[in-house]
C-alpha cells in the first residue's frame, strides 16, 4: 500500500550545525594538520559510536557529553586535545551565533517535491523547546501537518510511546507511514516497535554504521521521491 504520512527527524536529517568547518578552522588555528574531510568523516564516525554505544546522550545538554564527545574525536583525529586550550576554544566556538542550526539546502525543495506527490508530513524528535522555533526560523514548519517533539510529550524514541502519539495524532496507522532519520538506534528500533517502515541517513555510505544489516541506507533525504517512484510508494 502506497504510504500516506512520512515522518522526519531533526537534527542531521533536516537540520544541521555547520561545525565541520568551525572546527577545521580551530584546529588549524592552533597549526594542527587536518583537512575538513577529515574532521567531517571525525564527526561522523563519533556521532555514530554516541548512537550506538552511548544512548539518548547527544539528546541531551551539550555541556554534559562535550567534553568526552571532543576527546573521542581528537583521538579519532590524532589530535591532542590539551594543546593551546583546543578544548576551551572550541566550546567558545560552540556558542558563537553562526553555529545556530540550519536547514540542508535540498530540504525545502524536497519537502515542497514530497507534498505536490500529496504526501502528508510530520517530524518525531527527541529535542527541547527550541524545536518549534527553530523550524519557523528555517522556514520549514508549514510543511508538516504534525510535529511531535519529546519534552512536550514525555516521552522520547526509541520507545514506542512517541511514534504511537504521532499516529494517534495524525489519524493514520503505522504501515501507511514511513519514518527518516539518521540514528539507527532511536529511529528504526523506535519506528519498527510500531510497525512503521524506515530510512537511516548516512552520508558516507556504511561507513561508522558497518554492523547495520538489511537497512536501507540513503545518503539524505533528497533520495526519498526516486525511492518512493521505483516502489509505488506515493498517494499520487
Amino acid at each position: 500500500m502506497p504510504f500516506e504520512y512520512i515522518w522526519f527527524d531533526l537534527g542531521y536529517t533536516l537540520l544541521y550545525r555547520e561545525r565541520e568547518a568551525k572546527f577545521a578552522k580551530t584546529l588549524a588555528s592552533l597549526g594542527f594538520d587536518v583537512s575538513i574531510e577529515a574532521v567531517d568523516r571525525g564527526f561522523h564516525f563519533v556521532d555514530k559510536l554516541y548512537m550506538r554505544d552511548f544512548p539518548g546522550v547527544l539528546g541531551g545538554q551539550a555541556e554534559d557529553f562535550m567534553p568526552g564527545y571532543m576527546e573521542k574525536l581528537c583521538s579519532h583525529l590524532g589530535v591532542d586535545c590539551e594543546k593551546g586550550g583546543l578544548l576551551r576554544l572550541w566550546d567558545k566556538a560552540w556558542a558563537e551565533p553562526d553555529m545556530e542550526w540550519k536547514a540542508y539546502p535540498f530540504v525545502p525543495s524536497t519537502l515542497e517535491t514530497l507534498k505536490a506527490l500529496g504526501l502528508k508530513l510530520g517530524v518525531i524528535s527527541n529535542w527541547d523547546p527550541s524545536a518549534k522555533p527553530i523550524l519557523r526560523r528555517c522556514g520549514l514548519a508549514g510543511f508538516f501537518e504534525h510535529i511531535v517533539i519529546s519534552c512536550e510529550v514525555g516521552v522520547s524514541k526509541p520507545d514506542k510511546g512517541i511514534f504511537q502519539i504521532a499516529l494517534d495524532a495524525a489519524k493514520t496507522s503505522a504501515f501507511q507511514c514511513l519514518y527518516v532519520g539518521d540514528n539507527y538506534y532511536d529511529d528504526a528500533v523506535g519506528a519498527s516497535s510500531v510497525g512503521m517502515e524506515s530510512l537511516i541517513i548516512n552520508r558516507f555510505g556504511t561507513f561508522g554504521v558497518e554492523e547495520l544489516k538489511g537497512m536501507t541506507i540513503i545518503r539524505d533525504i533528497a533520495e526519498i521521491p526516486g525511492i518512493l517512484a521505483k516502489r509505488g510508494g506515493s498517494p499520487a
